[in-house]
């Protein structure tokens, strides 16, 4: 009975505005930015989307769509098995991961400032630790968000910020991905960015160390995120359950925030 009462509560609250369910996800289209990696890889496919009819002679009563992109594009999920570090892990593909592990409470490390001042800034154990000194102990199984306002770059160009040696766009550096990890047991790590890992992160040791090392851990990560801005620094719970795709290494979703009213 009190757990019938526990979600009666919930769901009064979000009806009253108690609770408000803030969008964390950019919308999906054609022109959404997708990675860029060196010319010698394989290369994420752009959002394409199509009609099959729309109240015509291909169907006079519906309307609806065909759709064909990568897994990682526009706002999405990563999977441990995204990454021949996560390869081995059971229960590692977005078909297989336990679905409690898609909800968790969140952690708002806001950057704005740092990452405006400097695209190539890093999340580092001591800014996470001064963090922890103001908002209390980063809690096991939640979502550590990395607020920088990077979504607010509304030109595909100056939110990939491309420049003659790679990107440089803000991210993790890469001892902190361990302590989240290991010694905070996090579910995973969430950007505003196009990929999880800092623009330059190709040329650190390990190289990609997010992608390497948290899912490595058979942790996740949530990328292309939004509205950041709307959340507290904690009391938020985030819901992020991808498509069930069959050994699926990611997919687009749908982010959403449950977070007190302000």
């Amino acid at each position: 009975m009190g757990h019938s009462n526990t979600l009666t509560e919930l769901m009064l609250s979000i009806a009253t505005g108690e609770v408000r369910v803030v969008d964390l996800t950019q919308p999906l289209e054609p022109k959404t930015p997708v990675l860029q990696l060196p010319a010698e890889f394989a290369q994420a496919t752009p959002f394409e989307i199509g009609t099959l009819s729309e109240y015509d002679d291909r169907g006079p009563a519906w309307y609806w769509n065909w759709f064909k992109c990568s897994e990682h594009t526009g706002t999405h999920f990563d999977a441990p098995i995204h990454w021949v570090t996560g390869k081995d892990h059971e229960n590692n593909a977005t078909d297989t991961i336990p679905v409690e592990n898609f909800i968790g409470p969140a952690c708002v490390l806001d950057a704005a400032a740092e990452a405006t001042a400097d695209p190539d800034f890093l999340v580092t154990i001591d800014y996470i630790k001064a963090w922890e000194e103001k908002h209390g102990r980063i809690p096991a199984r939640s979502w550590v968000l990395f607020r920088t306002d990077w979504s607010k770059r509304t030109d595909p160009e100056a939110y990939l910020n491309m420049h003659d040696d790679g990107a440089h766009t803000p991210g993790w550096a890469p001892d902190t991905i361990p302590f989240l990890a290991e010694e905070r047991d996090i579910l995973g790590v969430g950007v505003e960015t196009v990929g999880t890992d800092a623009g330059q992160a190709g040329t650190f040791d390990p190289a990609y160390p997010c992608h390497t090392l948290m899912h490595g851990a058979n942790k996740y990560g949530l990328a292309s995120l939004t509205n950041l801005d709307q959340l507290p620094p904690t009391g938020a719970i985030v819901i992020a359950p991808p498509l069930k795709i069959v050994r699926g290494s990611g997919s687009p979703l749908r982010v959403l925030a449950l977070a007190p009213a302000k």
